[in-house]
């Protein structure tokens, strides 16, 4: 079997007259005769009491359609080469997902109000500009290291000294008169307030999303307005963002106090600089995203570890440093990204619990979701999947807490799969509480 991913294109339109709002992703884009009959069936299909959510075209590619608040239509299109078996349900979900990503970082940037009530096209279409470098972002398919855009979860780094650093995110926030505060090392969360982990999970993945991209835009600090899609879509509060270190950003949500001086002069000097050899520290973890007091085994190629409770992932790929001659290939580190990105659809369509069905609408939900027909009539819970590939074996593991998909070179014996993979949780879980 084969998994495959590819490339996406993204149309945004009224859903009321069809009028073109933005297009991103592919390099070629539709013409507007296409983008204009994508709208036209979808219109037709609503006049004559037919729901049209998703379908496939000659070519091997998929179609995804979506109407938020009946103001504004999103259409995920895919082209051919999508193949393999089983691949078409997975990208499906993929799509479904981008498409509630993509809704909510809209609200995050403009309030659902100016959304849901359109009163002026070109001004909506120059608004919506602030909101193309996140959009982009959620459009970057080979995203490596990134996967809360598809779980649903906080990506995660588990730093070395864990409490000094929780220490001073929560008195950080307290002196800026918020209950609400984060710090990112290499655009993962590494400490965060309690009522910032208490923010609706997909929240948490927009604003980390977000603050990628003030980080990529290089300034220092910066004082930004957000709408919470979920705990206040129409009234905006104020992220402080500052750069702590090439790499490390902490930031508040917060009322009209403190000014943007006030917290960078003051607060972040107090707060921070006694710990710059601490942020050092967790930047050295990298990319690993795990403390080197995590031993991991020279069977994984990649893990994805999820905190069912806490909403968080930990995920990394790994270049293994000798390859026994003989043995196939290994897949490259960009491939090993899309292959655990395919293998966490693949699970949790077919075995696995999905808590978070935000990307769902009402009638999916009634129909069983993104889960897979075979599986709705299975008397128990699966707890352990794998699937072997031509290019690597996977194995998925459930407990009440925890998700695990670990990847591993086809020279592993299938039999040793399920011991590599209770081996490697209890080795993360022990050294760092995760």
């Amino acid at each position: 079997m084969m998994l495959q991913g590819g490339s996406t294109q993204l149309l945004c339109l009224t859903a009321s007259s069809g009028v073109p709002l933005f297009t991103r992703g592919a390099s070629k884009q539709l013409p507007f005769s296409v983008i204009g009959s994508l709208n036209g069936v979808h219109m037709f299909g609503g006049g004559q009491g037919v729901s049209l959510s998703s379908c496939e075209t000659e070519g091997g590619g998929k179609v995804v359609w979506r109407v938020f608040q009946d103001s504004v239509m999103l259409i995920a299109v895919t082209g051919g080469g999508q193949g393999g078996a089983g691949s078409s349900k997975e990208e499906e979900v993929r799509l479904q997902r981008l498409l509630e990503n993509v809704w909510n970082c809209m609200v995050l940037v403009l309030g659902q109000d100016e959304l849901a009530n359109v009163r002026n096209v070109e001004r909506l279409k120059r608004d919506l500009r602030s909101c193309i470098s996140l959009i982009d972002q959620l459009l970057e398919e080979r995203q490596e290291g990134i996967l809360g855009n598809l779980t649903h979860c906080a990506d995660s780094l588990l730093p070395p000294n864990p409490s000094l650093l929780q220490q001073a995110v929560d008195g950080f926030a307290q002196s800026a008169d918020s209950e609400f505060g984060c710090l990112m090392v290499h655009g993962r969360i590494a400490a965060a307030t309690e009522k910032w982990w208490r923010l609706a999970p997909q929240e948490v993945v927009l604003l980390s999303a977000l603050m990628r991209s003030l980080s990529a835009s290089g300034s220092a600090s910066c004082d930004y307005p957000v709408f919470l899609p979920q705990g206040s879509p129409t009234v905006a509060h104020r992220l402080l963002r500052f750069q702590l270190l090439p790499g490390a950003d902490v930031c508040v949500l917060c009322g009209p106090t403190p000014s943007l001086h006030r917290a960078e002069s003051g607060l972040v000097v107090r707060f921070w600089t006694p710990l710059v050899e601490t942020l050092r520290d967790c930047l050295a973890v990298g990319e690993r995203c795990l403390p080197g007091s995590v031993s991991l085994r020279p069977a994984v190629l990649a893990l994805l570890l999820i905190n069912r409770e806490a909403r968080r992932s930990v995920s990394c790929v790994r270049c293994p440093t000798h390859h026994p001659p003989g043995d196939p290939p290994l897949p490259s580190k960009a491939r090993c990204w899309e292959l655990m990105k395919l293998f966490y659809i693949f699970s949790t369509t077919r075995y696995f619990t999905q808590e978070e069905s935000v990307c769902l609408t009402p009638e999916e939900r009634a129909q069983g979701g993104n889960t897979e027909d075979f599986i709705l009539g299975f008397s128990h819970q699966p707890l352990q999947c794998y699937l072997v590939t031509e290019e690597c074996k996977s194995f998925g593991l459930q407990t009440p807490q925890h998700q695990l998909f670990l990847l591993t070179p086809l020279s592993v014996p299938t039999f040793a799969l399920r011991t590599v993979a209770t081996q490697t949780l209890s080795d993360v879980v022990t050294a760092t509480g995760f």
